[in-house]
Parts: C-alpha cells; structure tokens; sequence
C-alpha cells in the first residue's frame, strides 16, 4: 500500500512529499512550473549516467493534477563542508559543463534570459549604483549546460562526503560561472579552494563567478514583487546591498 507521504517542504516552484520512504513527488506551485518539470522529465534520464553523483530522475505519475517522482537522493543539507565535498563537486561541474550543448538542446534545453529589463525597471531605482553589475551580466557568455541554482539546499551530503544534487528545474544552456557562484563565494575556503583546484577556476571565470552571487538577490527582489511579499523583497535588497561591497 502507498502511504499519504511526508511533507518535506517547498521552494519557490514546487511542493516535495516522501512517499514510501523511497519515492520524492513534486506538485507545481504555479501553472508555468510544470514546463520546467517536464522539462527534467525528457533531461534527467538522459543527464543522470553522464554524471558522477546522483541526481533525481523524474517519472509522471499524473499529468492531471501534474504530479511527478522521483527516488529519493540519499543524504541532506550540509552543515559543514570541507576539501573532500569541494573536490567532489568540482569533478561533477567538470562533468556537467562538459556536456555537449548540442545534445542538451536536442533534449530541449535552451537559454534562460536574465530578465534585465525587470531588474532595471523594478530593482535599479532602489540600487542606481548598481547599473554596472547588469551590463557586465548582460556580456556573459552562454555556451554551457548549467545547473543554474546551485546553493546549499541543493547539494547534498552525508558523513563528510557528498551523496547528490538535486533541483535541475533550472537547468539551461548558459555561463558555467553561475554554477560555481555559491560554491566559490558563500563557502569556507577549503571547499572553495579544493573546487577552483580540481575544476581548473581562472582569474576570469571567479570574477564572473562573483558577478553571478551579487545578482542573485535581485531574483529574491521580482519574486517578492510577484507574490506580494514585500518583505522577501526588502531581503533582496539587503542581498544587494551587502554583496555589491564584495566586488
């Protein structure tokens, strides 16, 4: 018998529930998420053997109300994170961005555009000193297959190693340095220094890197623009503020 499942909780996008102590399912929160979940539907069972940890591999289980599973990626949020986890998670953006992106555009993996005219509408006038940053964003290259929201929640471990990386709703053909945005700049140095070591992380590629964690709360800002949240907004902002003295 299938049992009602745990609540496990949610993100922006989606709902998570443990069912059977094996199975993760995943309800859209809005109508346009479910493009990004069968989206990972036709990628993950594609991506998953290219890459060295494990990541979730979704199967529909009910197009009406849209509902998918996945097994459950073993392990949880890291609470520490050291050089054995940094080298791990080098090796697997090596593997990631080294996918050819024409095999991911054949699986339907295409850009996802920075919405710099919303950012320069609804968050500039609040940060005007921040023009810069959208320009130099606005100049990265987008010619790798990426994560896209790779943070803490999305990376996985156990007893010192890590066990998976989950979420690739937003997986698109972009700038390899968001990927290693969190990972390089929100992280204690010897996972940094152990990932920029086996990744091979250039001059170039940090700077863009750091450009990619200082727009992050701009996101954080539209989202609680979108849902009438106007404290997620003013988190935002503080977001920005704090990480524009980084740069």
């Amino acid at each position: 018998m299938t049992d009602a499942g745990t609540y496990l909780g949610q993100g922006w996008d989606s709902t998570a529930t443990l069912v059977d102590e094996r199975w993760v399912e995943r309800r859209p929160k809005r109508a346009e998420v479910e493009v990004y979940l069968r989206r990972e539907l036709t990628v993950m069972p594609w991506l998953a053997p290219l890459l060295p940890l494990p990541v979730p591999v979704l199967r529909l289980v009910s197009a009406d109300p849209f509902v998918v599973r996945h097994e459950l990626v073993p392990g949880g949020e890291l609470e520490t994170l050291n050089a054995v986890q940094g080298k791990q998670l080098g090796e697997f953006l090596l593997a990631l961005h080294a996918v050819a992106v024409a095999d991911a555009v054949a699986h339907g993996v295409g850009p996802a555009p920075v919405p710099l005219d919303r950012f320069r509408a609804e968050v500039l006038p609040l940060v005007p000193d921040q023009a810069g940053l959208l320009d130099a964003v606005a100049a990265a290259p987008l010619d790798t297959l990426v994560h896209g929201d790779l943070g803490p929640e999305h990376v996985l471990g156990r007893d010192g190693v890590l066990t998976g990386v989950i979420d690739f709703g937003d997986v698109h053909v972009g700038d390899a340095a968001i990927d290693l945005a969190w990972a390089l700049h929100s992280t204690p140095p010897e996972f940094a220094d152990a990932l920029a070591a086996t990744y091979g992380v250039t001059a170039e590629l940090r700077e863009r890197s750091l450009l990619w964690h200082r727009i992050g709360p701009w996101y954080e800002v539209l989202f609680g623009n979108d849902n009438g949240d106007p404290e997620m907004a003013e988190s935002g902002l503080t977001g920005i503020r704090n990480r524009s003295s980084w740069f």
